[in-house]
């Protein structure tokens, strides 16, 4: 478990480094830029579906892991638009909470118990 934090950490820092330098350079706004690439039909475009079903999917997960609870319903919304900047804290955070069971960070906790 050490190490999985220890990579979420480090991944964090990465994506928090790498997205200050892109705000810096061209603002906050990425949906125009997200959508150009999309509209080109290019490798850029594809790229963008290919990670937005990893968005979806991770957003499902999060809502089913709370069993699509209001809390759950929420959290999936921001995990779909906040992508690994929310999901990387989540994972730590539901690592701590479980106390290192992994079991349990990937089920919850009333799954994992029966």
């Amino acid at each position: 478990m050490t190490a999985f934090r220890a990579l979420l950490i480090a991944m964090l820092a990465v994506l928090t480094f790498y997205t200050a330098i892109v705000i810096a350079h061209d603002g906050i706004n990425f949906f125009p830029a997200f959508n150009a690439d999309l509209r080109a039909m290019a490798w850029p475009g594809q790229f963008n579906v290919d990670f937005s079903c990893f968005l979806l999917l991770s957003a499902l997960w999060v809502a089913w892991r709370h069993h699509f609870s209001a809390l759950g319903l929420v959290l999936s919304v921001v995990a779909f638009f906040g992508g690994f900047g929310f999901l990387g804290i989540y994972l730590l955070i539901a690592s701590f909470q479980e106390q290192g069971d992994i079991k349990a960070v990937l089920l919850g906790r009333r799954r994992a118990q029966g």
